[in-house]
């Protein structure tokens, strides 16, 4: 949705970096003598901040969740424009932009968006393509933080040293009739959670299937992932992270399976997106030691260093907790670009983030 008449005329004059900014209010008259006396700015004054122009690329699906109307509304009282990039036209002849926001995939626009961040290294791009890719693999996605080493305490509070793993899993490319014996040679214990092994933002790719016994694990459609299924409390803590910015809320999950369950029960059930469907369970009558958000000071850390290790600014992180214990959690999913219009204050935080990268930016280029 492009905001024609919403967005400051400009036009530019020379190379990039030389716009010309021209305010789209009426002018109001100014005499001869007025115009004549303006003093001129100290050499070392700050330059006027202006507009952050941010073109954006998405789905309709994705425009229609993340461009509300309260987003727009917040984002044009602080400067901030949101301009529609056509797919149609060449990137290099639109903007000029201070921030390229997309969430497409295909190789010819991952290229177009390479070439383009080339060419315009002063434009910031969220997220770089190549970041991106990473985590459309769920074999790679994890690898992150089962690398990681963040069982040492974290600050003065009450879970003192909490322990941050990944589910033991297995990737089966191909061939289902072996990953009965994989399983078994892998060491993995019923139930299974099976996950496509593409994780590219379509609805088929966040589907998954539980397997009870090792004869349905046949019936299984690789390539996937298997991972051993952890017992949660039917909660999951869902860690959106903007920048620096934290926020978690918690989700209805798939429910415990118990060993009386496991031994009576055989087959393959299939499940929708089961975090993005469920409802929150922010407001539901929980139990405590199920309900408890992980410490703040462990997702600091963890946001921190998947931020440098990804090299991402938006992403969230699909985190449980050991059923029964305080202080494991484990990591089960990783996404670019999640669905920030459920996330409480979404609109506040996301603005503040863009107008930091689009001012930074700015003075950069002016000095």
């Amino acid at each position: 949705m492009r905001l024609e008449d919403e967005i400051v005329p400009f036009h530019r004059s020379g190379k990039r970096g030389e716009e010309e900014y021209v305010g789209g209010e009426e002018e109001e008259e100014v005499s001869s003598i007025d115009a004549g006396f303006f003093p001129p700015p100290p050499h070392n004054a700050l330059p006027v901040q202006r507009n952050v122009v941010v073109g954006y690329a998405l789905t309709s699906k994705k425009v229609k969740s993340f461009l509300q109307p309260k987003l727009e509304g917040l984002a044009r009282k602080k400067g901030i424009l949101f301009v529609a990039i056509d797919q149609n036209r060449p990137l290099s002849e639109q903007g000029p932009f201070d921030i390229v926001l997309h969430k497409l995939t295909g190789k010819e626009w991952l290229q177009i968006l390479e070439d383009y961040r080339r060419t315009y290294p002063e434009v910031t791009i969220l997220d770089p393509p190549d970041a991106i890719q990473h985590l459309h693999n769920r074999q790679s996605m994890l690898q992150c933080v089962a690398d990681m080493n963040l069982s040492n305490s974290y600050g003065n509070f009450s879970c003192s040293s909490c322990k941050v793993d990944i589910p033991r899993q297995l990737v089966i490319k191909k061939d289902a009739a072996c990953i009965p014996d994989a399983v078994t040679n892998a060491g993995l214990m019923l139930p299974i959670v099976a996950k496509p092994l593409v994780a590219d933002g379509s609805a088929k790719s966040h589907e998954l299937s539980l397997a009870y016994d090792q004869n349905s694990l046949q019936k299984l459609e690789p390539p996937l992932v298997l991972q051993e299924f952890v017992n949660h409390g039917g909660v999951l803590f869902k860690v959106y992270i903007v920048g620096e910015t934290i926020k978690v809320v918690r989700r209805f999950s798939l429910p415990d399976v118990c060993k009386r369950e496991l031994c009576n029960s055989a087959g393959v059930f299939r499940f929708p997106r089961v975090s993005c469907a469920a409802a929150s369970a922010d407001g539901a009558d929980l139990d405590p030691g199920v309900a408890e958000l992980p410490p703040q000071p462990l997702l600091e850390k963890l946001s921190k260093e998947l931020r440098r290790r990804l090299g991402l600014r938006l992403f969230n992180l699909d985190i449980i907790r050991e059923h029964g214990t305080r202080d494991q959690f484990y990591v089960i999913d990783i996404n670019y670009f999640p669905g920030y219009g459920k996330m409480p204050e979404y609109e506040h935080i996301f603005t503040d983030f863009l107008l930091s990268l689009g001012h930074s930016e700015y003075k950069k280029r002016s000095f």
